[in-house]
C-alpha cells in the first residue's frame, strides 16, 4: 500500500545485532508476493492490517460483536468463534479495546516514512558508534516500492545506514531502483531448480536468479542467505545444487539459516492452516555437512546469523 508517503509496518525492533552490521533497528514491513510453506512470518504476507485471535482466551461472550459499529464481526451458532469480514472491517479496534478477555489482537499499522526515519533516528547514536543503521524487512520490502525507497532516502538524508532483507523475486526495474537506494542486502535464494521454488513459494526463481546476477554489478555489499528446509532443500544432492548454480553467479559465499519453529503459533493467532505444523527444526550442527558441501566448491558457508 503506497498512498501519500504512507505505509503499513508490523514492528520496529530496536537493538537488533542479527540483521546486518553493527546495532540496527529493523523494520518489518507488511505484504508479501511469495508464499513460503515455511514462512514464519505469516503475520506479513498480505500488505494489510489484520486481526488475530487466541482461542484459548476466547469465552465466545460476543462483545466483540455487539461493539462493532460496521457490523464486520459476526458470530454462527454458539460454538463458534467470532469472524470478521476484511471486506467491511475498518480497523477501528473496538472489538478488540472491548474484548474482556483480550482475546483479539491485531498486527499492522499505518505510518509515514518520516514517522518511522523519526523514531530510527533516536538510536543515531548506537548506529554512529557501532557502524549500524537500519534494517528493512518483511515480507517483501519491494511490495511497498514506493514507501519503501521514500523511507530509504530519508533514513540517508540523516546519515543513516541502510540495508534490506529480500527475496528478489520482482521485476529488475524494481529490483535495480532498490539497489540504488540501499547500502546493504541480504538476498534469500530458497531453491536453486525453479520448479522446486514454485512448489515451495508459488513462484519460480528465474527473475531471483537474474537479480542475484545483477548484484554483481553493482559494487554494492550483499549476502546470499539460503533457508535450509526439511524435505525441501535440505538434502546433500541440494547443497550441491546451490553450489553449483552460486559459482556459476559468482558468489563466494552463503549464509545457511536453519529451519525453525517460532512462527509456529502465528499460524493458530491468524485462523491458518501451517504445512509444517510438529516439524522439528533444525540445528546448527544439522547443516555441518551440508555446510562442507559448499565449501568443496570453494564456497564459504556460514550457519546462523
Amino acid at each position: 500500500m503506497d498512498t501519500d508517503g504512507k505505509g503499513i509496518i508490523l514492528q520496529i525492533q530496536k537493538f537488533s545485532i542479527h540483521d546486518g552490521p553493527g546495532i540496527r533497528t529493523t523494520v518489518f514491513l507488511k505484504g508479501c508476493n511469495l508464499r513460503c510453506r515455511w514462512c514464519a512470518n505469516p503475520e506479513s504476507q498480505i500488505c494489510r492490517p489484520e486481526f488475530t485471535l487466541d482461542r484459548l482466551k476466547c469465552v465466545r461472550c460476543g462483545r466483540c460483536v455487539e461493539n462493532c459499529g460496521q457490523r464486520a464481526r459476526t458470530v454462527i451458532g454458539p460454538q463458534e468463534y467470532p469472524a470478521v469480514d476484511p471486506a467491511v472491517c475498518t480497523m477501528c479496534l473496538a472489538c478488540e479495546q472491548h474484548c474482556p478477555q483480550q482475546a483479539i489482537g491485531h498486527e499492522g499499522r499505518l505510518v509515514t516514512a518520516g514517522e518511522v526515519a523519526a523514531e530510527a533516528k533516536k538510536d543515531k547514536p548506537f548506529y554512529d558508534h557501532s557502524g549500524g543503521g537500519v534494517t528493512l524487512s518483511g515480507g517483501e520490502v519491494l511490495m511497498q516500492r514506493e514507501f519503501t525507497i521514500s523511507l530509504c532516502r530519508k533514513l540517508h538524508e540523516q546519515g543513516i545506514h541502510v540495508a534490506v532483507e529480500t527475496a528478489a523475486a520482482v521485476p529488475s526495474e524494481q529490483f535495480q531502483e532498490l539497489l540504488r537506494e540501499v547500502d546493504y542486502l541480504f538476498v534469500d535464494m530458497k531453491h536453486y531448480d525453479s520448479v522446486k521454488h514454485r512448489e515451495g513459494t508459488g513462484v519460480g526463481n528465474e527473475q531471483v536468479l537474474q537479480n542475484i546476477e545483477g548484484l554483481q554489478d553493482s559494487n554494492k555489499p550483499f549476502r546470499i542467505r539460503i533457508p535450509v528446509i526439511p524435505g525441501f532443500n535440505d538434502s546433500a544432492k541440494d547443497a550441491k545444487g546451490f553450489a553449483q548454480v552460486l559459482n556459476k553467479l559468482g558468489v563466494p559465499e552463503v549464509q545457511l539459516l536453519p529451519f525453525h519453529q517460532m512462527g509456529e503459533r502465528k499460524y493458530e493467532l491468524l485462523g491458518r492452516e501451517y504445512t509444517y505444523q510438529g516439524k522439528p527444526q533444525l540445528h546448527p550442527e544439522d547443516l555441518e555437512a551440508y555446510r562442507g558441501i559448499f565449501e568443496k566448491y570453494h564456497i564459504k558457508a556460514q550457519i546462523g546469523a
